[in-house]
């Protein structure tokens, strides 16, 4: 889906997150510098891209509140959390150095290393970012960028391991945290202040992100496969599973190779407000696909 830029043949490399402003403009995130975070019409038309100092933005959310929309960004690339406007100017960073140094893991020169890989906004204006890279711990903070409080990581009662995205979960009231456990195959629910309330999902291949729609969410499985499951966490489809050996999982599948409707490495994922599906993938390349809802 969509007509990459002028001059290119696709989006370029992307290992990020796709989200939809209130226009119904769709923004995804690459790691090329020309093209941080790339803005398309509902026709797949291209419209701009912004952030162009910030590539490598990994996984974001686009949080409507007091003086409009705001793109909320886990910066893996320059280890920190932005929040900018639609144009991409930048309103506020939370670098490394606001994150507990006692929660960040060790790079091979045993430099602590923030590796934040997903942000979501409560509605209270609690900022929560996962190094979902790193230790697993969730940091949360304040509207301006305050540390409050960091809890999650391998240990119990949690276990997580490769926590790769977070959600605010609007299905509940009060709402909670959904986290996406790719290694150990499963979604967890906790509160908003951190205590867990349990396992909503498991048996996925290895999930990387999600998106809501009414009591639906939707989740890419980077192990080549889009699953759609309801409030209870039950199975309700699945959209083009990928078996082929060597294909799955994996950035390196060349756009001769790719087969409509089927998914090599799904890591970001977004319904419009139509319940159409937009789904980015892991790919060196760059590749969008997307689904729409047949209304029956």
């Amino acid at each position: 889906w969509c007509k990459p830029p002028a001059g290119k043949k696709t989006i370029g490399n992307s290992h990020g997150e796709i989200r939809l402003d209130k226009a119904g403009n769709v923004y995804v995130s690459t790691e090329t510098n020309d093209g941080a975070i790339q803005i398309y019409a509902q026709d797949g038309t291209f419209i701009r891209s912004i952030a162009n100092g910030y590539p490598g933005i990994h996984g974001f959310v686009i949080h409507e509140e007091a003086g409009g929309e705001f793109i909320y960004a886990a910066h893996l690339r320059g280890r920190q959390v932005l929040k900018m406007r639609l144009d991409g100017s930048v309103v506020l960073k939370i670098p490394q150095s606001s994150f507990p140094k006692d929660k960040l893991g060790k790079d091979k020169k045993g430099r602590r290393r923030l590796k934040v890989t997903s942000v979501d906004v409560a509605p209270n204006g609690d900022i929560y970012a996962v190094d979902g890279y790193g230790k697993d711990f969730i940091h949360r903070f304040d509207k301006t960028g305050k540390h409050i409080a960091s809890f999650g990581g391998r240990g119990e009662p949690y276990g997580l391991n490769n926590c790769h995205k977070i959600f605010i979960d609007p299905r509940f009231h009060p709402a909670r945290l959904l986290l996406c456990d790719r290694v150990n195959l499963r979604l967890v629910h906790l509160d908003l202040e951190g205590n867990l309330l349990g396992v909503a999902a498991r048996g996925l291949r290895r999930p990387s992100s999600a998106s809501f729609f009414g009591d639906w969410v939707a989740i890419a499985e980077i192990s080549g496969r889009v699953s759609i499951l309801d409030k209870a966490g039950q199975s309700l489809a699945t959209l083009g599973t990928n078996e082929t050996k060597g294909q799955i999982n994996t950035n390196r599948v060349r756009p001769e190779q790719w087969q409509a409707g089927v998914f090599t490495a799904p890591h970001g994922i977004a319904f419009d407000k139509e319940g159409n599906l937009y789904i980015t993938e892991w790919n060196k390349f760059g590749r969008i696909v997307r689904y729409d809802l047949v209304k029956n």
